[in-house]
C-alpha cells in the first residue's frame, strides 16, 4: 500500500462560508472526512501546511511547500498539495525548479467549488490526484478535471468551469477516468537524488505592453527590481517610434537589470529575429522566453536571480529547458 502525504494550503477546495464570502478554513480532519474512498488502496496522511486564499500566496509560501516535501521525502511514496486555483500554476512551476531530481510524484490540485458543497469538483480532483500520486513517476504535476499536466505548463484559462486548466505548448501527460490512467507520454524519471534549492529572489516585475505604454515607467522599475519581464506582442519586439521603449531596455541593461522578452500570446512562443522590432531589441543582452508560459517564466526568473545577478548567467539558466518548461526538438515531436 502506497503511503501518501497530503499537504493542504487552503484555497477554494478547503473554503467555508465566512462573513465576507468564501474563506479557507477546513481542518485536516474535516478535509479527510469529506473524502472517504475505500476503493483506493492508499494510506493518506493529511496535514494543514497553511490556510490561504491563493491570491495571498507569496514566494515565501512556495518555499514552505518545497521544504515540507523535502523534509518528508523519505517517509512517503508520493505527495499531494491542495491549493487555490488562482495562483496554482505559479506554485507548481516554482516547485518544479526548487525540487529537482524528484523520483516521486508531487501532485498539485484544487477545485472550482469547495469540497463542503453538495455539488463540487473537489472530490474527483482529490481522488484523481491520489491515484496519480501513487504512480512510479517523478516530477511536479497538476491534476485537474481528469487531466495530468506538467507543473511548468499549467495555465488557468477559466474562472468557473471545472476544466479550468490547460497544458500550454506541451501535450497532456495523461488523462484519468474512473481511477484508470491513460498516458499520452511519460516524462523521464531522473536517477539523481532530490535537490532542494529555495534560493529565490522575488524582485521580478511583469510589464504587459499596450499601445501608449510610457517609457518613464522603466525609470521606476530599474530602482525596484532585479529582473523585468516585458510581455510584448506576437513574436516579440519593443516599440521604438514615438514612445521609444528601446532606449529604456538599454538603460536597464546598463544598470545590470535582467530583461526578459516574452509574448502575450499563450501558444507557440516568441521569435525576436523575425521582425525589425524584434531584432532591434535582440541586439541587447535580453533573455528569451521561448514558448514558456508566464507562470513558469516568473518562477524561473526568481529562481535564477536567487542564484546570480550576472545577466549572462541568468540568461543561460532561463534559456535552458528544466522540467519540460521550454520546448526542445524532442518535446516538439511528442
Amino acid at each position: 500500500m502506497k503511503r501518501l502525504l497530503l499537504l493542504a494550503t487552503g484555497g477554494t477546495i478547503a473554503s467555508i462560508e465566512g462573513e465576507e464570502g468564501l474563506v479557507p478554513g477546513l481542518s485536516a480532519k474535516e478535509l479527510s472526512n469529506y473524502f472517504k474512498d475505500a476503493t483506493l488502496s492508499v494510506d493518506v496522511t493529511y496535514q494543514i501546511l497553511m490556510n490561504r486564499d491563493s491570491t495571498n500566496m507569496q514566494p515565501e509560501h512556495w518555499i514552505q511547500m518545497a521544504e515540507a516535501i523535502s523534509e518528508n521525502y523519505d517517509q512517503y511514496d508520493g505527495f499531494v498539495i491542495t491549493h487555490g486555483t488562482d495562483t496554482l500554476g505559479y506554485t507548481s512551476a516554482a516547485l518544479s525548479y526548487m525540487l529537482q531530481g524528484l523520483q516521486k510524484p508531487v501532485v498539485v490540485t484544487g477545485s472550482q467549488v469547495p469540497i463542503s458543497f453538495k455539488k463540487t469538483d473537489a472530490i474527483k480532483n482529490l481522488s484523481d490526484s491520489l491515484v496519480f500520486a501513487s504512480e512510479n513517476i517523478g516530477g511536479v504535476f497538476v491534476v485537474f478535471d481528469g487531466r495530468v499536466i506538467m507543473g511548468t505548463r499549467a495555465v488557468k484559462m477559466r474562472t468557473k468551469s471545472y476544466d479550468a486548466f490547460e497544458s500550454i505548448n506541451l501535450p497532456y501527460v495523461a488523462s484519468i477516468k474512473e481511477k484508470n490512467i491513460n498516458y499520452y507520454w511519460k516524462p523521464e524519471t531522473t536517477k539523481q537524488e532530490l535537490k532542494l534549492d529555495t534560493s529565490l529572489c522575488s524582485d521580478v516585475f511583469v510589464l504587459k505592453l499596450h499601445p501608449g505604454t510610457k517609457p518613464e515607467i522603466f525609470d521606476i522599475l530599474k530602482k525596484l527590481y532585479k529582473g523585468v519581464i516585458i510581455e510584448s506582442y506576437g513574436n516579440g519586439g519593443v516599440p521604438f517610434e514615438e514612445r521609444n521603449l528601446l532606449t529604456k531596455v538599454k538603460e536597464l541593461n546598463d544598470e545590470g537589470v535582467a530583461v526578459l522578452i516574452s509574448t502575450q500570446c499563450l501558444e507557440e512562443g516568441e521569435d525576436l529575429l523575425l521582425y525589425e522590432v524584434g531584432r532591434k531589441v535582440a541586439q541587447y543582452n535580453v533573455v528569451l522566453s521561448g514558448d514558456m508560459n508566464k507562470e513558469a517564466i516568473v518562477a524561473k526568473f526568481m529562481w535564477a536571480l536567487g542564484k546570480t545577478t550576472d545577466v549572462k548567467q541568468v540568461k543561460q539558466l532561463i534559456e535552458t529547458s528544466i522540467a519540460y518548461d521550454l520546448s526542445t526538438t524532442w518535446e516538439t515531436e511528442v
